[in-house]
């Protein structure tokens, strides 16, 4: 059965009668209720809120980074461990080919279901993990491949394990060596990108987010609690932390913005897998116009300007 979010009710009203019909061989009706549905779609998804966007972005349908490697990326070995201490569930890496390109993919995996959400850790990342992504980046730099992130964490783990194991410190090493990285990255934020969990594995050439992905210091709970000691002023946090891929593009702090279908990827997952592989592709191709001089200096002028600010 699909899942519904609080705003979709309508959606599912037509989709049940849609059922109904079908089962009476209406194909009629079929037809009426098909036309309506869209047009309740177009209505509905293109004037959602931020905080219907960050649902959207936790959709437990949403396409994860395992769905998109399987449906991208051919000749598939996953590669394991940081050859210090464990094989973190949550960080998958993997080299294969998307179309004809040799690239290497790391990514923040969830899980589906107790068990393998338990397994993931609910994908958040422990020290290993982060370790583990730049064991497998510095492999890709030295045969130069290209490296695709898939990010999607509510944050990096914290436990007390991960405390003791250096958490901070693996997370600052990834972003001081991934800014310095010698092949081209890419990065994109599939669901949702939280705090530093997200950071680590976002510093590339280019940043993009998918359509109803979000990306932010914290989560609007968090926040919430925070600023207003209240978790359930959730909604009025998210509504002001631009966390959404629109408003990130506004000010300049993501490069792209990844056009999943209108209705959302985890109700058409080929089309969203197709629109991030073409965008990776199209990327790489655009890049590598660039000498490796003008990809350092572009990706250098983009970390400092972020946080910079001008007095009027």
């Amino acid at each position: 059965m699909a899942t519904y979010l609080p705003f979709e009710e309508k959606l599912k009203n037509i989709e049940e009668e849609i059922i109904v019909a079908k089962s009476k061989a209406d194909e009629h009706a079929v037809e009426i209720l098909q036309t309506k549905f869209e047009k309740e779609v177009e209505k509905t998804f293109k004037n959602l809120t931020d905080y219907q966007k960050l649902q959207l972005a936790r959709h437990p349908d949403r396409p994860y980074a395992l769905d998109y490697i399987r449906a991208l990326l051919t000749d598939a070995y996953e590669i394991h461990g940081d050859r210090h201490f464990n094989d973190d569930q949550a960080i998958i890496c993997y080299i294969g080919y998307i179309g004809s390109e040799k690239v290497m993919v790391i990514a923040e995996q969830k899980g589906r279901g107790t068990k393998n959400k338990l397994k993931r850790n609910f994908g958040m990342p422990n020290p290993e993990g982060y370790r583990k992504a730049l064991r497998c980046a510095k492999m890709a730099e030295k045969f130069n491949l290209p490296i695709l992130m898939l990010v999607d964490t509510p944050g990096a783990y914290p436990g007390i394990g991960a405390e003791e194991r250096n958490q901070s410190e693996a997370i600052a090493k990834n972003l001081f060596e991934f800014s310095d990285l010698k092949t081209i990255t890419i990065s994109v934020v599939i669901g949702e990108g939280g705090s530093g969990g997200a950071l680590a594995i976002s510093i590339a050439d280019k940043l993009a987010m998918m359509r109803y992905s979000v990306y932010a210091v914290i989560s609007p709970e968090g926040c919430a609690a925070i600023l207003w000691n209240d978790p359930s002023q959730a909604e009025t946090a998210a509504n002001s932390l631009k966390i959404t891929a629109e408003a990130l593009k506004e000010l300049n702090l993501i490069d792209d913005v990844i056009n999943e279908p209108l209705v959302g990827g985890h109700r058409k997952k080929e089309e969203a897998c197709k629109a991030l592989g073409d965008y990776f592709l199209d990327q790489l191709e655009e890049l590598r116009k660039l000498t490796p001089e003008q990809r350092y200096e572009n990706r250098y002028k983009k970390l400092m300007s972020l946080g910079a600010f001008a007095n009027s």
